[in-house]
């Protein structure tokens, strides 16, 4: 009898394009190169430099000497979730499914592991020290007051020198809409105050608060939910 042997199928990068394409996070990730792994699978090392300042320079000593100090800080991950989907080879048969995992897989990157990946993220950015979080009303906000208050955020970060290359605007996609509209009906009226951030990203709002629950898996509660206490965030920085 000929020997049988199946090719294994490779499924992974699909479902990275998948999650890569539907999460709105991803820019706020480093860069592969600045990180290195750790002692084990659940730390990262992540680079720590500092430089002295200036000094004056003499025509007889020349340059003063100053310092570079680069060491690598150890982090551990806060965040490690996932989920196993059981499927039965002959139930999928029967169902004359096409690539069961695949589309299986495609719809939790979409539906859950994006979504719950977002929501992580910006809930702790913004429960870090130092960042600053204003509790406002903006459901029925006009897009002046949206400007406005995108043009009170980007004056302070002119004045702390934040590079406009390292600006990111996450808003909800009813405010964006409600500054398109504005843009349309006067197009005369200014809003180039979007124009101080490097990128603008629409988060649905279901992803955006301050604060979030995990839920563990038991008793059929999966995914997350909101926090009652938390508030939606409009716009970070690094």
């Amino acid at each position: 009898m000929a020997n049988s042997i199946a090719a294994i199928k490779n499924y992974t990068t699909i479902l990275d394009r998948v999650y890569q394409r539907e999460a709105t996070s991803p820019c706020l990730n480093s860069p592969a190169r600045m990180a290195r792994a750790g002692r084990n699978a659940k730390e990262i090392m992540i680079p720590r430099i500092s430089v002295t300042g200036l000094g004056d320079y003499t025509r007889n000593v020349g340059y003063k000497t100053g310092s570079i100090d680069f060491a690598y800080e150890t982090k551990a991950f806060n965040y490690d979730r996932g989920i196993k989907l059981l499927a039965d080879v002959m139930d999928v048969e029967e169902a004359g499914v096409l690539d069961c995992f695949v589309q299986a897989g495609a719809e939790l990157e979409r539906t859950q592991v994006a979504p719950e990946a977002d929501a992580f993220t910006y809930a702790t950015i913004a429960s870090h020290e130092g960042v600053t979080t204003t509790e406002a009303d903006l459901s029925n906000a006009k897009a002046t007051d949206v400007l406005a208050a995108l043009r009170k955020v980007t004056n302070t970060m002119d004045e702390a020198q934040v590079t406009p290359g390292s600006r990111y605007l996450f808003i909800t996609p009813a405010l964006k809409g409600v500054l398109d509209d504005y843009s349309l009906a006067n197009p005369n009226m200014s809003n180039r105050v979007l124009t101080r951030f490097c990128r603008v990203v629409e988060v649905p709002q279901a992803r955006f608060y301050t604060k979030i629950a995990l839920n563990s898996g038991d008793s059929e509660k999966f995914g997350y939910v909101y926090d009652k206490g938390s508030v939606t965030a409009m716009e970070l920085t690094d």
